[in-house]
Order: C-alpha cells, then structure tokens, then sequence
C-alpha cells in the first residue's frame, strides 16, 4: 500500500522520498551486517546502495534537462528581440480615401461573442527544490511516526510487556507507618525496585519482568508496631525482593543473631558507606490442595535464597533493607548482581532521622 501511494507521488516528490529511503537502509544494512560479519546482509545493503545511484542520477539527469531547457527558452527569447530589432521600418502610406478604407467590424457585427483571445499566460511549472524540500519534510514525519509508534501503541506481535507496580494510592497505610518519620510504602519500593535494567543487574538481559507488587506490612511478633514495606519483582529465571525494616535492631546485632539462625555464608561488608552483611538461607516451600479435600502438603525446605542487608542510615541507628534473590532452580547471580541492585535501590529509601 505504501508503495502503490508513493509511485503516485510526482517526479520531484516521489524520488527525494526513494532516495533518502535507500541510502538510511543501505547504509544501516551493510553498518549492521559488517559489525557481525554477515557478507549476505552485506550484498542486500549493497543493492539498495546501488539503486539509490540510480535514482540519483535520474534526478540529476532531470535538473539539467530542466536547467538545458530553460536556458533554451531564454536563448530563443534574446534571439526573437533581436530580429525584431533589425526588421526595417515600413515606408509611410498615403492614406486611403474614405471609399477605399477597409471597414472594420466590431465584435458584435462580426457575430463573435464571447471575450476576445488575448496573450496566451505560459503555465507556471512546479518548482523543483521546494517539491524536493517537501519531500524530505514528508519523509521525515513518517519517520518520526515510525519511532514513536512503538512507544505510544500497544504491541501486537505477542511481545509481553513488563510488569507494572499496582497502584494502591487508596489503600490505608497500617498505624506504624504514621507514627515512623520518613518511612517508604510498598508502592514506593516496588518503583524504585521496577527498573528497566533489573534484568541486565541480574545478568539475564533478554528477560522481562512478569510480576510486580508492593505491600504495606508490618514486621512479624511485634503486634503492628514496626513498619516493614515490601516489593518483589519476578521474572522467568529469578524472584527479587526487596524489603525496609524500621526497628532498633542495628547491622552489628543483626550479624550476631545469625549465628543462633540457620543463615550461612555469612560475610559483612559496607555499602554506600553504611554497614551491610550477605547471608543465605533456604526458602519455605508449601504446597495448597483445593480440591474435595482441601488440605495441603507438609511444609518444605525450598530453593537457598541470597540476602544483601544494608543498614538504613550511616550511623546505623537501627532498622536495615533486606534484598534477597531466588529461583525455583536454586541457581542464583553472583552477589556483585545484589550489589548492583543495592546501589540503584537503596538511595531511593531515605535514611533514617535521629529519633
């Protein structure tokens, strides 16, 4: 269809607009195919090239005939002045007598009507660079349609698309949030946590996320009172959660009741200038029944897990950011992927204010 519109463009309108075509895909085709050594790309690239040649000296070929004729046409002009110049003058007459004079008749004698024939106008003929100008404007604002297309419409070539954080902006946040300066929702974590990169840190680039969520919890045993907001972001290969603790517990005395846990692998660090240990541990593993039953399997060891847990503030006052990776194959990143997480999410938690 786009073809068949542009052959019904004119000359000076339809080759600029093939031109530029050819020469940004050739150009693009033997770019791409001499960085990965594709020799069959290549030749394609060439062929556009080569028509594009043609095409252009076809315009030109036409500019000058246009350029030829038109100084033709003033040639003919400076020539027919100049005979005009050196006809000689006709001898002067008698005048006829009265009976011999020619009768001239007007327009209504002569059974004429209508207006009288005057100069013939020559037809103006379209400007050849302004159709060329306004072909390249064409050609450009399909382009800019073309780019931004994708980023406005909705894929339709069964391309998933990445997961999004619910919005929970009616939701009301449990009373720990209130009484706790500075602390971060669910919501907020699962923002700063959603980023188009998470799947290159994670060294699985060509993923995309398939869930996303954020919750506005509190910590277990401690009767409502210690905020703990929490998102996970999962994708095909990794889970990652991330989560805020806003209790007393400080990184030093974290580190000594790993001992009495079932953590391993245990190894303090600093982060961004702040106390942080690396851990692991196995995940829970349970199985729901919802048939006639409606019982479950007894509850299992799952996939080991590889926490990062980074103080809330310098000085480590108390409260941490727990970032932990799993899957469902045990497989798990290198801990420089918790790093490189770490050093996205974290700066967008405050820290935590003297209490």
């Amino acid at each position: 269809m786009l073809g068949f519109l542009l052959r019904r463009l004119p000359f000076w309108v339809r080759e600029p607009v093939f031109i530029v075509i050819g020469s940004v895909l050739g150009l693009r085709i033997v770019y791409l195919a001499v960085r990965d050594h594709d020799w069959g790309a290549a030749g394609l690239g060439v062929v556009f090239l080569v028509f594009t040649a043609i095409r252009v000296h076809t315009v030109v070929r036409a500019l000058r005939a246009r350029r030829n004729a038109g100084a033709a046409a003033s040639a003919d002009g400076a020539a027919a002045g100049v005979g005009a110049e050196l006809q000689p003058q006709p001898q002067l007459q008698p005048p006829l007598p009265p009976q011999i004079r020619p009768q001239v008749q007007s327009p209504a004698q002569s059974g004429v009507t209508g207006p009288l024939p005057g100069p013939v106008t020559p037809e103006k003929e379209p400007n050849a660079w302004g159709q060329a100008a306004a072909a390249v404007a064409v050609f450009g604002a399909l382009a800019v349609a073309l780019w931004v297309a994708p980023h406005v419409l909705p894929s339709e070539d069964g391309t998933p698309q990445r997961a999004t954080c619910a919005d929970g902006e009616h939701e009301e946040l449990p009373k720990a949030y209130k009484e706790t300066p500075r602390t971060v929702t669910g919501e907020e974590l699962c923002e700063a946590l959603n980023r188009p990169d998470l799947a290159r840190l994670l060294g699985t680039p060509g993923e995309t996320a398939t869930t996303a969520s954020g919750t506005n919890d509190t910590a277990a045993l401690t009767d409502g009172k210690v905020a703990q907001p929490e998102a996970e972001i999962a994708f095909d290969t990794y889970t990652v959660n991330v989560s805020a603790t806003y209790n007393d517990l400080s990184t030093a005395q974290y580190v000594k009741l790993m001992k009495y846990g079932n953590e391993t692998d245990v190894r303090t660090l600093s982060v961004l200038g702040r106390p942080a240990v690396f851990s692991s541990d196995h995940t829970m593993k349970f199985e729901i029944n919802l048939g006639s039953g409606g019982s479950g399997g007894p509850v299992q060891e799952g996939p080991l897990a590889r926490t990062l847990s980074v103080a809330l503030d310098r000085e480590d006052r108390g409260g941490y950011v727990d970032i932990t990776v799993w899957s469902a194959s045990g497989a798990l990143p290198d801990d420089s992927a918790l790093l490189s997480i770490a050093g996205k999410v974290v700066p967008a938690i405050p820290e935590r204010t003297v209490r």
